[in-house]
């Protein structure tokens, strides 16, 4: 399993507004899945990221191409498989 990093860069603050709702239902769905391990905005408006955990890249983007933001051009996608480093104690 691998973390990937997923900036979502604000293209239109409008349709992002619009489509919030459902863009957080989809990540809360995801973290039920064990599918998100993490999210959050960026406190400037700038956009946001997401952690995924996935195989692939390929199933990271998979995931990713459903995001509500991306469907409605609110938000454009930056894809990185992330080395995490940390000491915390992560759930499993």
């Amino acid at each position: 399993m691998s973390y990937f990093a997923v900036f979502l860069k604000m293209v239109d603050p409008e349709k992002s507004a619009a489509h919030r709702p459902e863009h957080l239902a989809f990540l809360a769905r995801l973290r039920d899945e064990g599918i998100v391990f993490a999210s959050g905005r960026f406190s400037d408006g700038s956009g946001g990221l997401v952690i995924y955990k996935a195989d692939s890249l390929e199933a990271a983007e998979k995931w990713v191409s459903k995001d509500p933001y991306l469907i409605h051009g609110a938000r454009r996608a930056e894809i990185h498989e992330w080395e995490m480093v940390t000491n915390a104690v992560l759930p499993q």
